[in-house]
């Protein structure tokens, strides 16, 4: 376990999946937690299971992050650990076949949403009793990497937020300013869409077979796993890693 004691963490798009077993785990390594997301019914099970609390936020939203900024300020007057995490693929295509407004809205939240989550965390941070400082983490995807080619906006926008992710790095850094932004890029993680889309397949073992196939230790990732390197790269013991990417994928981009 990271020690997070009297730390407090913001992530967005915490009500499933990776979101939601990165609250569970800042939580129980002692951070007091803040969650955004739009699933109310949801929130409310993961506030009564881990005492974390929640606002419903869109991402993309410059209104709603003032809302998010004034919230943090009021209530835990202070901020440690940011997670980016919102994310979607809905809507996405090829060159050819995607529409502009599917375009703009996966550039929305995966790219626009994550520039904001850091903006306001940087905002929050340098205003720390006890002087700035903090830890970003930023999601990405494998698929920064292994870019899909029906599945153009979603590799675009993971492939930008590695930039997005050193850029911040270095301005703080340079900035004299003690707040590090990392990203994380992980594989096929069994989360609760890819189990429904094997259930849904008409053939659940093959489905899952290809899945697990596209490791070379041939199994999905759980979203345990990605939450416990999340809470990792939040704590004190990564001090010194800034501007970095680590790949959790079992080997998938390795070769």
């Amino acid at each position: 376990m990271a020690d997070l004691s009297g730390k407090v963490a913001l992530v967005t798009g915490g009500t499933s999946g990776i979101g939601r077993a990165a609250v569970r785990r800042l939580s129980r390594d002692g951070a007091k937690v803040l969650f955004t997301g739009s699933k109310e019914a949801a929130a409310q099970a993961l506030c009564e299971e881990t005492g974390a609390a929640f606002i419903k936020a869109r991402v993309q939203s410059e209104e709603d992050w003032a809302r998010v900024e004034a919230l943090v300020k009021a209530d835990f007057g202070r901020l440690d650990i940011a997670f980016a995490n919102a994310g979607t693929e809905q809507g996405d295509g090829s060159v050819e076949s995607i529409s502009l407004e599917n375009w703009n809205a996966i550039v929305g939240v995966n790219q626009t949403g994550a520039m904001l989550t850091a903006k306001t965390a940087v905002k929050l941070m340098r205003g720390n009793p006890g002087g700035a400082s903090g830890s970003i983490i930023i999601n990405a995807s494998m698929s920064a990497h292994k870019v899909m080619g029906n599945y153009m906006a979603y590799s675009v926008t993971k492939a930008a937020a590695l930039a997005l992710t050193k850029s911040i790095a270095i301005h703080c850094a340079t900035e004299g300013t003690p707040i590090r932004c990392n990203a994380i890029s992980p594989g096929v993680i069994e989360t609760e869409m890819i189990t429904a889309i094997i259930e849904k397949s008409g053939a659940p073992e093959a489905a899952r077979a290809a899945y697990c196939s596209m490791s070379p230790m041939k199994r999905m990732g759980s979203v345990d796993e990605i939450a416990a390197l999340v809470a990792f790269l939040a704590s004190d013991e990564a001090g010194f890693i800034n501007g970095a990417e680590y790949a959790i994928d079992g080997a998938s981009t390795s070769g």
